[in-house]
C-alpha cells in the first residue's frame, strides 16, 4: 500500500514539473530530461510512469478535461439560471489556470499542435458543447436575446475565451485572468443580454473576478 502510494505520488510530481515547464516554455522546447531535474527523480522513475514525453502530455489534458467536467458539474449542481451557469463556468476555468499549471498547460498543448488520443476529446470540442448547452437555456430563459445564433455566439465565445488566455500567456501573469475573464464579460453582456437584465449579470461578472482573486 506505501509502495503504491509512493508509485502515485511520484507520477504526480512528474505531471506536476512536465505541466509547469510545458506552460513556461511549451511542448517542443522541454525535453525529458528536462522534466527528470525539474521534478528531481530519476531517468528510471520517469519511464516507469511515461513512455515518451507524448504520454505525458496527454496526462496533463486528461487532467484538464476531468478539472473542466468537475467545474462544470459542480456548478450544474446548484441549478443557477443558464446565464449565470456560463459565466460561472469560464470564471471556473478560470480559476484553475490561477491556481495550478495543470490547466495552464493543458491549454498551451491544445494551442500548439500537440495531438488529442481518443477517447480523450479535444478541450475544444468540450468547451464548445459545454458553452452551446447553457446558451441554449439562457435564450429559452430570456436572459439572451431570441434572435441570437448560438453556434455562432457559442463559437464567438471559446475563440474569446481561449484567446484571452493565449494572449494573456506572454503579457501579463495569471493572476491577472480573472480581470480578462470580468472584461469579456462586459462586452458580451452588452450585445447579448436585454437591457432590463443587463445590471443582474454585469454585477455578476464584477463578484465572480473578486472571488476568484480573494480565494
Amino acid at each position: 500500500m506505501a509502495r503504491q502510494l509512493r508509485a502515485e505520488q511520484t507520477r504526480a510530481t512528474i505531471i506536476t514539473a512536465a505541466a509547469d515547464l510545458f506552460d513556461r516554455h511549451g511542448y517542443e522546447s522541454t525535453s525529458l530530461s528536462d522534466i527528470v531535474e525539474h521534478a528531481h527523480v530519476t531517468k528510471g522513475a520517469l519511464y516507469f510512469h511515461f513512455a515518451a514525453k507524448e504520454d505525458l502530455a496527454h496526462a496533463i489534458m486528461e487532467l484538464q478535461s476531468q478539472a473542466s467536467r468537475r467545474v462544470a458539474g459542480d456548478i450544474d449542481d446548484r441549478g443557477y439560471p443558464a446565464l449565470e451557469a456560463l459565466m460561472r463556468l469560464t470564471f471556473g476555468l478560470a480559476r484553475l489556470s490561477v491556481e495550478g499549471p495543470i490547466a495552464r498547460a493543458g491549454l498551451r498543448l491544445a494551442t500548439g499542435g500537440v495531438k488529442v488520443k481518443p477517447p480523450l476529446r479535444h478541450p475544444f470540442t468540450e468547451w464548445l458543447e459545454l458553452m452551446t448547452r447553457r446558451l441554449i437555456g439562457a435564450v429559452k430563459e430570456s436572459d439572451i436575446h431570441a434572435d441570437v445564433d448560438v453556434d455562432a455566439v457559442a463559437h464567438s465565445l471559446v475563440c474569446f475565451f481561449v484567446g484571452t488566455r493565449v494572449v494573456g500567456r506572454s503579457r501579463e501573469p495569471a493572476a491577472r485572468l480573472p480581470r480578462r475573464m470580468a472584461e469579456m464579460w462586459h462586452v458580451l453582456i452588452r450585445g447579448l443580454v436585454p437591457v432590463p437584465r443587463r445590471p443582474r449579470y454585469l454585477s455578476l461578472a464584477a463578484r465572480l473576478e473578486r472571488e476568484i482573486m480573494v480565494g
